[in-house]
């Protein structure tokens, strides 16, 4: 009898309580085929969840209760707390002990995913302003994870079926962009690019589209020489390196008639560069992925939309994708 394969184990940082993010979890995780295919652990706390279930009318949600990612129901979710105090849940309310908990959530999934107890996170939106602390003192969960996991460049890069996009910087200010942006960081992100395509998603022979950095991508510098001088010279020396890297493309043009899908994955010189068109074509179903970890880290593409917490209005299909993908790169790299 051929023996049965282990599934991934998938664990879910709750993120911001008062946020959407538990109703996009509980709604994610309701169908029990996805237990077919993941273990799945979210930390954070069951009182939460519980709250939200009664407070959405989700009857049907239940979970498992449990004291370590080594001890799980492999039928349905399971929670561990990550606090002991006593808390009060204020859906749409931005409170500085939300931010708190969501911390505490997220280093107990980075504790157990260092110590290979999960095989990738997903992580729930944060309030990047409730969050800050001593322990937390980053942009966002990007760049807590590479710090965590010691890496010296990762990649944000947004993704779903049809479409991949990463950036060059993430988030920094635009006026800052000239002290950032190098020929050696973006040979890096590119490179990071393509073997992401490659080990994560099976890309044999990715084919990169990078973005110009000024309108009309410079227009032969008439409107800046940063393609000039700094993107197409990294453009070339890849490509003389056998990859298939190609551009700078004015992003407008770009977006504007769907070259996008000519391409395995593009690449953005700033975070609304890539972000914008990727909300605008992939919002519901957008995955954000930290491509260049030795680890899995995938999320939403939104983020706490307390406008509409507790009013089970949020759509799940982000999160849902999130948790999908994250199993398959799994599976992927287990592969390799």
């Amino acid at each position: 009898m051929e023996e049965q394969k282990k599934k991934p184990v998938i664990g879910i940082s709750i993120g911001d309580m008062n946020g959407i993010g538990p109703e996009v979890i509980i709604k994610s995780v309701m169908d029990n085929k996805i237990y077919n295919q993941a273990d799945l652990v979210v930390y954070g706390h069951g009182k939460v969840l519980s709250y939200y279930k009664k407070n959405l009318g989700l009857e049907r949600f239940s979970f498992n209760q449990t004291d370590n990612a080594q001890h799980l129901n492999h039928k349905r979710l399971n929670v561990i707390n990550c606090w002991a105090d006593d808390f009060e849940i204020h859906p749409g309310a931005d409170e500085k002990i939300a931010g708190a908990y969501a911390l505490k959530a997220l280093e107990k999934a980075t504790d157990d995913l260092k110590a290979g107890h999960l095989d990738a996170v997903v992580t729930a939106p944060i309030n990047k302003n409730n969050i800050q602390s001593e322990e937390f003192d980053f942009p966002g969960h990007t760049e807590y994870l590479t710090d965590k996991f010691e890496a010296k460049e990762s990649l944000m890069f947004l993704c779903n079926e049809h479409l991949r996009i990463g950036v060059a910087t993430g988030h920094i200010p635009l006026m800052s962009l000239h002290q950032h942006l190098t020929s050696e960081l973006l040979e890096k992100k590119i490179q990071l690019m393509t073997k992401s395509c490659k080990k994560d998603f099976g890309i044999q022979k990715p084919k990169i589209a990078v973005l110009g950095l000024n309108p009309h991508a410079g227009e032969e510098g008439l409107l800046g020489n940063e393609e000039n001088d700094l993107i197409t010279p990294v453009i070339t020396k890849l490509k003389d390196k056998g990859e298939l890297v190609y551009g700078p493309f004015a992003a407008d043009g770009f977006f504007g008639n769907a070259s996008y899908q000519k391409y395995d994955a593009v690449l953005g010189m700033y975070h609304d560069q890539g972000l914008i068109p990727f909300k605008t074509i992939a919002f519901e179903d957008g995955v954000n992925f930290t491509a260049g970890l030795n680890v899995i880290r995938t999320s939403p593409d939104h983020g706490t939309a307390y406008n509409i917490a507790g009013k089970n209005e949020a759509n799940a299909q982000s999160m849902r994708s999130a948790i999908y993908m994250a199993i398959d790169i799994s599976i992927q790299r287990s592969s390799l």
